[in-house]
């Protein structure tokens, strides 16, 4: 039986299946906000590629606040801004010149200030990012240190350190950066003599702060509480398994063919107080002294009302490990990113579900799953991948095993139908909504990711994911602003995807995910439990979530839908069977 990928203006599947798949706009208001994280859907902007308020290219705060009314239609509980911080840009605003105060690119505190009170106003939570394992080397704070003495209390806000030979010529240890080359630059002092080291496992613009010196604590602890004391609901915490590094620093060489964030992150079972001496446990990441840090945090944000969050960005496997930085009194969430590297396959699937919900249930934190970010290929290009493609290479035209569009689409709404089905809470990335791809043809000269530069073109990054996304199919730049001007070129072919012309199309991408987010809150999904259905194929995913029964079919074989009444369906079911790379929601008594 032929199946083919759903194009974003194809009817409605529940339509077809008799089903009413109409929207009940339930006010993000009236929402439960008593410990809103263990269910809500969490959008994430990506501010310089969401909407462009000032038509210089670049997207703004402004813009952010004049779309919000798209995200309360398409029924999300809060918004995840990337970092709008005052920054040189080396990396997208994640090399941090003032953590508190707003880039000019994007506004004003004004600004930021005018936005989180209409996101409040129409019942949206409001999450920033924050980079505490490393600034930029524009912040005050570094360059103090540059000016100051080798051995001074400037310089221990950093990882500096002498060179190795006699003349201090070879880095402190063999560390390499994520982005690509060692992880460690030398510094020329005032006579211009070389002098001291210092480590980024970064950019060589974004240094690693010296967690253990208490000064950096308090710094940390004052960021916290100026966000705070503007209204912010929390914080994702970016690169949360660094910050602590294993004493003394020792020169470890990862395992080959590993990703670079999470590159030798998988853990044997530590023993406290031991991992560094673990060799599956790379010395820069996932070491025990994080969770001081954390446990620090978490007392700052309960001097505050209101149900406040930390999100862990933590490259940390297997779950087990990760669930020690969401134990109650550290973290609310952490990304479940061994969710989102499991492949296409139903076992594997159904093991990372169960594996997830024992892991964080067993220190009473929620599952939290994800599919996309602005650090990932986007999901409707990488499900279809027929090579491999570890973490932070990106693809680009010289990529093997380039995606199949068709194939990509339809994954991508199969798997944002299971996902959104599981208990816990759901992360989206903005444009995934629409049905996005990769950008994979950019130009080399619009490039902009540090990992394109430090690795000469040999792995192209993350730009790919972070394209302006489309607004009118008509509009100068999709709608992204009003004078077509973009930061990185947007593809010709975005016209079906552009949201306008999605927006009440039944079937489309946009509406499958509105559907599925009204139907999620409305059958209480996110607060439910995953009971597994016996019965069927080993290609199936199949359980009950409540009164709600969930099918997807990862095999080629189609598969007989049971008795119920279609609530949503990622494709179209003819003669009542589910094809393959689809996913079903049934209401069942």
């Amino acid at each position: 039986m032929p199946s083919t990928a759903p194009d974003p203006e194809l009817p409605a599947t529940e339509v077809e299946n008799g089903g009413e798949g109409e929207l009940e706009e339930t006010p993000a208001a009236t929402r439960t906000p008593d410990q809103w994280w263990r269910s809500a859907v969490i959008y994430q902007i990506y501010p310089r590629s969401f909407a462009d308020g000032d038509g210089d290219g670049i997207g703004d705060l402004p813009g952010i606040t004049s779309r919000l009314d798209a995200l309360v239609e398409l029924g999300v509980d809060a918004v995840w801004l990337s970092p709008f911080y005052t920054s040189p840009q080396h990396d997208a605003g994640y090399d941090v010149a003032d953590y508190c105060d707003v880039d000019p690119r994007f506004g004003t505190l004004q600004d930021f200030d005018s936005l989180l009170t209409r996101a409040h106003a129409e019942g949206l939570k409001v999450i920033v990012d924050l980079v505490p394992n490393h600034t930029s080397s524009d912040h005050r704070w570094f360059q103090e240190a540059l000016a100051s003495p080798e051995g001074s209390a400037e310089r221990a806000r950093y990882l500096f350190r002498d060179g190795r030979g006699p003349d201090g010529s070879q880095p402190p240890n063999n560390w390499q950066s994520v982005f690509g080359g060692q992880g460690w630059t030398r510094t020329t002092r005032p006579d211009g003599t070389p002098g001291q080291w210092y480590l980024h496992i970064f950019d060589s613009s974004q240094p690693d702060l010296d967690w253990t010196n208490p000064w950096v604590h308090e710094q940390f602890a004052d960021i916290l509480r100026f966000w705070l004391d503007r209204g912010v609901d929390g914080f994702r915490v970016d690169v949360a398994h660094g910050m602590a590094k294993a004493a003394g620093l020792p020169d470890y060489t990862p395992p080959a063919g590993t990703g670079s964030m999470g590159g030798g992150v998988t853990l044997a079972p530590e023993i406290e107080g031991h991992a560094a001496e673990d060799p599956a446990t790379p010395p820069y990441w996932a070491q025990p002294g994080v969770h001081e840090i954390f446990r620090e945090w978490h007392a700052v944000l309960e001097e505050y009302e209101g149900d406040r969050v930390l999100v862990a960005e933590a490259w940390v496997d297997p779950l087990e490990k990760l669930a020690d930085w969401v134990r109650p009194d550290e973290m609310q969430q952490a990304f479940n990113f061994v969710y989102l590297e499991t492949p296409w396959q139903a076992p594997a699937l159904r093991s990372v579900i169960d594996e997830s919900l024992a892991a964080f249930g067993g220190v009473g934190a929620p599952s939290t799953w994800v599919l996309s970010n602005h650090d990932v290929v986007r999901h409707a290009s990488r499900l279809a991948l027929t090579a491999e493609n570890p973490q932070g290479a990106g693809i680009g035209p010289k990529s093997p095993g380039q995606p199949i569009p068709d194939i990509g689409l339809r994954r991508a709404r199969a798997a944002t139908a299971l996902m959104l089905a599981l208990p816990g809470s759901a992360y989206l990335y903005q444009g995934e909504e629409l049905g996005l791809p990769e950008v994979i043809d950019l130009p080399d000269s619009a490039r902009q990711d540090p990992t394109w530069f430090r690795t000469n073109g040999a792995r192209y990054g993350r730009d790919g994911c972070r394209v302006p996304i489309p607004w009118e199919a008509t509009a100068p730049g999709y709608g992204f602003n009003t004078s077509g001007e973009s930061w990185l070129p947007q593809p010709g072919e975005w016209t079906r995807f552009a949201r306008d012309t999605q927006l009440g199309v039944p079937g489309s991408t946009l509406e499958l995910y509105r559907l599925a987010l009204e139907l999620r809150r409305s059958h209480g999904l996110g607060t439910g439990s995953v009971d597994w259905l016996p019965g069927y194929s080993e290609q199936v995913v199949a359980f009950r979530n409540g009164d709600v029964t969930v099918i997807a079919n990862l095999g080629t074989t189609p598969v007989e839908l049971p008795a119920g009444e279609v609530l949503v369906s990622s494709d179209a079911l003819p003669e009542a069977v589910l094809l393959t790379d689809s996913t079903v929601w049934l209401h069942t008594l």
